[in-house]
């Protein structure tokens, strides 16, 4: 595994991919089988990508929706094969030693479908400590404690039906810290969140699971301000590749003083930033820069979880 040294502080490298690419070959129907028509091709979200993550950092990946970065993190968490390259998580390799890189990563989504809504939330916990093999006393006590952390031990009786979007959210980190895992990921948390329950899950985020939990957290975001808030390095993605790297000082530094994030993702891309959104709330997104600048490029394709 790599190390880094810096100030005298040697850090190891969380997560490292060469080359990792997925392509999903598109499936042809029975007709297609019997007048032998060739093959239509693939798609592939993710195309020959580089990382080298240290310990301890808040990585993040930030591209529009369809660009691959779903894709990715469910490479990095083993619950799809690459067709190519190589990626280790925590020094483990993600297809020969999926177990071992499962035990030590933890993983955050926004489907709430995943929890059991007549449950209470101190119930959907435990039940997911159990598949994690805590039982008796030390799930309970594992729960309380977690309950305690993301602050809702005053609704843990409460039937996750009643609990709003942010405390869903809130739940869903819980239970991405069940296995104390040593890497978190996490697929855009505040997305569906009001302006002010992201703002709070990302206070969170930064307080209590960075500065005090020492996480390395790879999170994915279409959102530019969460991610120049929480990010130590920044990865522009889209159409399955990386574009460039690097902190979001740097990023904005290399093309002048006064540039924005927004401006790197237009020059790296070719796409505009814009604000959209309905019934009052905001949300980020991505269009075609209609004057041509920048690096030509178009939105990835959705399928198969891209």
């Amino acid at each position: 595994m790599h190390r880094y040294s810096g100030g005298g502080i040697i850090r190891e490298t969380a997560i490292e991919t060469c080359k990792l690419t997925k392509t999903f070959v598109v499936s042809r129907g029975i007709t297609d089988l019997i007048r032998r028509r060739p093959s239509a091709g693939g798609i592939t979200p993710v195309d020959g990508v580089d990382l080298l993550i240290r310990k301890g950092e808040v990585f993040g990946i930030l591209g529009p929706n369809g660009a691959g970065k779903t894709t990715l993190i469910k490479i990095l968490c083993t619950l799809i094969l690459p067709t190519g390259g190589e990626a280790r998580v925590n020094g483990f390799d993600v297809e020969k030693e999926s177990g071992r890189v499962r035990e030590s990563i933890g993983l955050v989504t926004t489907d709430e479908r995943s929890f059991y809504w007549r449950l209470t939330g101190r119930q959907n916990l435990e039940f997911f400590a159990s598949l994690h093999n805590f039982f008796s006393d030390d799930a309970r006590y594992m729960v309380d404690e977690l309950l305690g952390i993301v602050d809702l031990k005053y609704a843990a009786d409460e039937r996750f039906l009643n609990y709003s979007a942010g405390m869903k959210q809130k739940m869903a980190i819980a239970r991405g810290l069940l296995n104390d895992p040593a890497v978190l990921f996490m697929d855009e948390p505040t997305r569906s969140l009001d302006p002010g329950a992201a703002q709070g899950l990302r206070d969170f985020i930064k307080k209590e699971i960075v500065e005090e939990r020492g996480k390395t957290i790879f999170i994915s975001t279409h959102n530019l301000a969460e991610a120049e808030e929480l990010c130590d390095q920044v990865a522009i993605f889209d159409d399955g590749k990386i574009k460039v790297i690097g902190t979001p000082a740097d990023l904005k530094a290399s093309l002048g003083d006064g540039s924005k994030l927004s401006d790197v993702f237009l020059h790296h891309t070719g796409k505009r930033f814009e604000e959209r959104g309905g019934a009052g709330v905001t949300a980020p997104g991505f269009r075609r820069d209609r004057r041509g600048l920048g690096r030509g490029g178009g939105f990835g394709r959705r399928r198969g979880g891209v």
